[in-house]
């Protein structure tokens, strides 16, 4: 289920077709989603940055540069629609978005299908969510859980910095999984992604060949959680508790408590589109109580991903 993020929806949507057919696992159809977001555009966007200045990842909202396009990197503003085929080191996919339903309406009928067994999960823009949230009042209490790489949150966890989130982050899921800092703990190195191309395939030979050592694993790390909570090593103290360090004088840290989640929508802000999160004693009213992972197991995680990889699932 594809929206608009780090590049338009179409655009996204051709590469999640593309990277199944690489494992032969076109049997999972691909849903389209949502092009724009709920509020922003490429000009609200620009017009926002020429105030507060700009951020590092501007994702599809990018001003749109044909010579980059060329050279091989997803289409940004201009025409949503676009293809830019340069772009697929994976291979231009053959197989085509299943256009039955969309990807809101999918996730409304599974969680109806299957109640409190649903985890959603993502790693960008959560428009998708945000529209089933608005579609179906019961969507958020019949998931599972709503699992999101959130950004970044200083030491005091006064705020976070992170991908405009448009879903309503206050909704009833039963449960809010961030991974915040958490996301940079890992690194890519060489000597991973050596050792992960050790057994070749098509998955470890994209791997190998194009991840690079520039970024940490971050959408990997919530991915994972999603499927095994024990790779966190420091969370929670029940359902909805989130570590919290508080220091003595000595710096030693002396108890736990619980933060709450809000974000800024606020269109005139400088925060706009930040995840903040609150200790009990400084939330607003109106917030709800999240799980925040502030560490994992870093070494699990890489086996995650090296059999993930290795032994990939097929639909033969």
């Amino acid at each position: 289920m594809r929206n608009t993020a780090n590049s338009w929806q179409r655009q996204c949507a051709y590469h999640a077709l593309a990277n199944l057919e690489v494992g032969n696992l076109s049997c999972i159809p691909v849903y389209a989603g949502a092009t724009y977001p709920l509020i922003n555009t490429p000009e609200r966007f620009q017009a926002w940055e020429s105030v507060h200045g700009k951020l590092p990842w501007e994702g599809a909202f990018a001003l749109e540069n044909a010579t980059a396009e060329a050279l091989g990197n997803d289409p940004t503003s201009g025409d949503p629609n676009r293809i830019v085929k340069p772009a697929f080191i994976e291979g231009f996919p053959t197989t085509k978005i299943n256009h039955s339903t969309s990807a809101a309406n999918f996730m409304v009928e599974m969680v109806h299908k299957y109640p409190h067994q649903v985890s959603i999960y993502s790693a960008g823009a959560l428009t998708n969510v945000a529209l089933a949230v608005r579609m179906d009042s019961d969507f958020a209490s019949l998931a599972k859980e709503l699992v999101i790489m959130g950004g970044y949150v200083d030491v005091n966890m006064y705020q976070v910095t992170g991908d405009y989130l448009q879903a309503d982050i206050n909704s009833d899921f039963p449960e809010i999984v961030i991974a915040g800092n958490v996301a940079n703990q890992v690194q890519s190195t060489q000597e991973y992604l050596d050792e992960v191309y050790t057994v070749k395939n098509e998955y470890t030979k994209l791997f190998h060949d194009h991840y690079g050592t520039e970024f940490p694993f971050w959408d990997e790390t919530a991915a994972a959680l999603m499927v095994d909570r024990s790779l966190a090593t420091n969370t929670t103290t029940g359902k909805w508790g989130v570590w919290v360090p508080h220091c003595s004088t000595d710096g030693d840290i002396t108890n736990w408590s619980v933060a709450y989640i809000d974000v800024d929508i606020s269109y005139g802000s400088p925060n706009y589109g930040n995840i903040h999160v609150y200790q009990a004693m400084l939330k607003p009213p109106g917030v709800r109580n999240i799980t925040y992972v502030n560490r994992i197991d870093g070494a699990k995680l890489k086996d995650m991903m090296k059999q993930a990889m290795r032994k990939p699932p097929t639909c033969s």
